[in-house]
């Protein structure tokens, strides 16, 4: 194998005792790889002790530890910079790779920076269960940054069909060259600046059918929880992106799009709040903007409450 086709790999860790050994395991079973990086984000349990517990005695495997918790894009940049390898990649904790999925990616590696290919989601309770594949590649093609930006829009139609699933090979020389790294005070959707970052830098990036990421999908998992807080930061991430030279019209379409959809979120959000609070006069104000925010609002209100108040009137009837 040639060294240019080598591959750190990046897993930051917290609290993830039960499958922090499958993530290490799956990844030392890559013959491609050279480095695997756990960066435990000062776990509570044992996840550093069973990280160790997985090791296959090649001397690939690093253990570095935060003495405080300061989330996944820390975690993830800390890992970076250490890794000596021509390539790195993302590998969250809670997932694994199937044998073969590296040399997959690294078969279209050649002309790119970044390749990533579509990941299988399974059921936490059904790890070795029935596959359903997030996005839906079918051949190989290279992504423009509206592509992907537009394809983190959340979208009624298709739940959970966004590339925040995503997680990708990238060439570390195109890392270091940029100084690009994941925006630590960004805890949710920290993949997806740090992507729309390096298409924008004119980054090539290749997308492929699934090569073997497995997402491993939990209740209460980070990455469906988004405070007030989250999505404004990820607003805050769209102004900023929208402020980057050589953005084409079609850039700048697609990242109002995603900045809409993340205000109809935080809208939601700051309405729920104010019902718990119980103040209407709030209630009402989260309602009041441009279109679609009106809409999407009185979507969600008859999608969480509409199916109870409907029983209550049938039973009225009856």
């Amino acid at each position: 194998m040639d060294s240019l086709d080598t591959v750190a790999v990046v897993i930051a860790c917290h609290d993830s005792v039960r499958t922090i050994g499958g993530a290490v395991r799956s990844a030392l079973a890559e013959p491609e790889v050279a480095e695997v990086i756990v960066v435990d984000d000062a776990s509570s349990d044992a996840s550093p002790a069973a990280a160790l517990a997985s090791d296959d005695g090649s001397g690939r495997l690093v253990l570095l530890r935060q003495p405080v918790n300061r989330g996944p894009a820390a975690a993830r940049n800390l890992g970076m910079s250490v890794a000596r390898s021509p390539w790195v990649a993302i590998l969250d904790a809670d997932d694994f790779f199937l044998p073969g999925r590296l040399a997959g990616l690294l078969r279209y590696a050649h002309d790119a920076d970044i390749v990533a290919d579509d990941p299988w989601r399974v059921r936490e309770d059904a790890v070795d269960g029935p596959r359903d594949v997030v996005l839906g590649f079918e051949t190989p093609r290279r992504i423009t940054f509206a592509e992907f930006v537009d394809g983190n829009v959340s979208r009624p139609a298709r739940p959970g069909r966004e590339w925040g699933f995503v997680q990708p090979l990238v060439r570390r020389r195109f890392l270091d060259e940029h100084t690009l790294r994941y925006r630590e005070h960004v805890r949710v959707g920290e993949d997806y600046e740090l992507l729309a970052r390096a298409l924008a830098l004119r980054a090539r990036f290749v997308m492929l059918p699934p090569q073997g990421y497995v997402c491993v999908c939990r209740e209460g998992s980070l990455s469906q929880r988004h405070s007030v807080d989250d999505l404004q930061r990820l607003l805050d991430c769209d102004a900023a992106l929208a402020g980057l030279p050589g953005l084409t019209a079609a850039d700048r379409t697609a990242l109002r799009r995603h900045a809409t959809s993340i205000e109809c979120r935080l809208r939601w959000r700051l309405v729920l709040e104010a019902l718990r609070a119980g103040s209407p006069a709030r209630v009402a104000a989260g309602f009041l903007g441009p279109w679609p925010l009106p809409a999407h609002l009185l979507w969600m209100f008859c999608c969480r409450f509409g199916h109870h108040c409907g029983r209550r009137f049938r039973g009225r009837l009856w």
